[in-house]
């Protein structure tokens, strides 16, 4: 059930129904049996892997909470017994037991996503076996992670395990954020997903508004600026040069419209049930570095690799002994960065990995690590520039950070959809050394499936799009809207309907493709 389909939106209006119609204790129930009837149009064979989640995890959950509480219980019940040497033994024996429930559940789930996802990526380069044709489970790498970061919560003790297991596996399941996230964390989001909500045409209002920004964002944009892509990508031999630029640009233009766009569909629908989900987006393309970037795009999936990735490899034991050996042979300042050079490898070979399982996305994931970890190296030498020339008091010189960032993303964003590393890079170096710019900007742009309305339409878009993020720097244009007259925001988000309507990729017979980030 595609969210660009007319069934998925028929789906959503007969559950809003429902939900304000049932009494306000059931509404949590109607959304799981939703969330149920969602996946299970999915294709049954995904929901057996799905459950397999949920169970594991509020099994280990449930234990690893039990074992908590029974240490408090003992050292509360005999506290004028127990030594300090007591207390330490009784506790690291509780928190071995705790840490044996979380590895067993990790190595499970994270072992069924690796199996699903990895295997053919195994066998291809590793082996002389035939690929194996398993289908992937819808949102499996999204619920997963959300799982798994519930989990390690309860572990850590900074959330207290769920008791219900229907209500847990509502969280896990929830349809809007299930096929592409956010990945939010259960303290966030159980505040409003099991809370009694009251019909209100406010509220209703303000997530329909939400969702036709997101729907013109996917089908006016980002379907549009695809046919182009497809073209350019057909032929590496034909479309070099000032393609390969152009289509350099219509994937960022696509993938920040898609992506984004299927997010504000995400939040807007759950806003409509009065469901509060995490942002994950602030306006990346306004980043000075490609750490800030990642700091704006995809904040829930990064937050979670930081937290739960990057924070356990740099502050473990093993690597603080590792740094000590280091630091008595090689110095304090290369023993010092060990376990931040470490742990980013670690992190963006995991996150080039989790985007696709072939090597063009592990390279895309260590060359970003490289160039952060590179431009942190220089930045001593940058600051020794800046004290002799005083470049950053220039007014435009941030415009130039935003577009030199702006230029090393869709550079590096090559990987993504040039799948042969090499046809990337070759790409990549005709951008500079094949002279047909003139020849395409006459032309050649015009042969690759749009039209001059098109570019207009791509164009005007991306104007759009960048008058929004551009009033958002100071305050949400939502909240902006909100205190003008009624009139005002039908009319606007009337005209971004008929722009839908008019301009959006479809026709008869034609299937909206999914979001990019489904296939995660």
């Amino acid at each position: 059930m595609l969210f660009t389909s007319l069934k998925f939106v028929a789906f959503v209006i007969a559950v809003l129904f429902l939900y304000y119609a049932v009494p306000k204790k059931f509404q949590w129930v109607l959304l799981l049996c939703a969330n149920l009837f969602f996946y299970i149009q999915a294709g049954i064979y995904g929901l057996v892997f799905i459950l397999v989640t949920i169970a594991t995890t509020y099994i280990s959950a449930l234990s690893i909470c039990k074992e908590q509480e029974n240490i408090k219980r003992l050292f509360e019940k005999y506290k004028d017994i127990l030594t300090k040497e007591d207390k330490k033994m009784y506790k690291a024996k509780s928190k071995r037991t705790q840490k044996l429930y979380m590895i067993l559940c990790l190595i499970v789930n994270i072992g069924i996503l690796a199996v699903l996802k990895y295997t053919n990526f195994f066998i291809l380069n590793f082996t002389n076996m035939k690929p194996v044709n398993f289908i992937l489970p819808m949102g499996i790498s999204f619920y997963t992670f959300q799982s798994m970061g519930y989990l390690i919560d309860v572990y850590r003790g900074t959330v207290k395990a769920e008791r219900n297991p229907a209500r847990f596996a509502l969280f896990i399941s929830f349809f809007p954020q299930l096929v592409q996230g956010p990945i939010n964390r259960w303290k966030e989001l159980s505040s409003t997903l099991f809370s009694y909500h009251t019909f209100s045409w406010k509220v209703i209002q303000s997530g329909v508004e939400r969702v036709i920004w997101g729907y013109f964002k996917k089908l006016v944009i980002a379907d549009r600026a695809m046919i182009g892509l497809a073209v350019i990508t057909s032929d590496n031999v034909k479309y070099s040069g000032a393609y390969a630029l152009l289509g350099m640009l219509l994937y960022a233009v696509e993938l920040y419209a898609d992506f984004t766009g299927g997010i504000d569909v995400t939040i807007g629908i759950a806003e409509m049930f009065g469901i509060k989900l995490a942002e994950n987006f602030k306006r990346p393309f306004f980043s000075k570095s490609i750490a800030e970037y990642w700091r704006r795009w995809h904040i829930t999936l990064c937050a979670w690799f930081k937290d739960y990735l990057f924070y356990p490899i740099s502050m473990s034991k093993w690597m603080n002994k590792l740094s000590k050996a280091v630091k008595k042979k090689c110095g304090n300042a290369i023993g010092s960065r060990l376990p931040v050079y470490i742990s980013s490898i670690v992190v963006w070979f995991v996150t080039g990995l989790w985007h696709g399982a072939s090597w063009n996305f592990i390279v895309w994931g260590l060359l970003n690590c490289a160039v952060m970890l590179i431009s942190q190296e220089l930045e001593p030498v940058y600051e020794k520039v800046e004290n002799r020339l005083h470049y950053r008091r220039f007014r435009y010189y941030k415009v130039f950070e935003i577009l030199r960032t702006t230029f090393i993303v869709c550079s590096l964003q090559m990987l993504d959809y040039y799948y042969n590393i090499s046809d990337a890079f070759r790409m990549y170096i005709s951008i500079f050394t094949t002279a047909n710019y003139g020849y395409v900007l006459k032309t050649g742009m015009w042969n690759i499936g749009l039209k001059v309305q098109d570019y207009a339409v791509l164009i005007l878009g991306v104007l759009i799009i960048f008058i929004v993020s551009m009033l958002q720097r100071k305050r949400q244009i939502r909240k902006s809207l909100d205190s003008r007259p009624f009139f005002v925001r039908f009319i606007i988000f009337l005209l971004l309907f008929l722009a839908i309507a008019s301009f959006g990729i479809y026709g008869i017979g034609y299937e909206s493709s999914q979001f990019i980030y489904n296939q995660f």
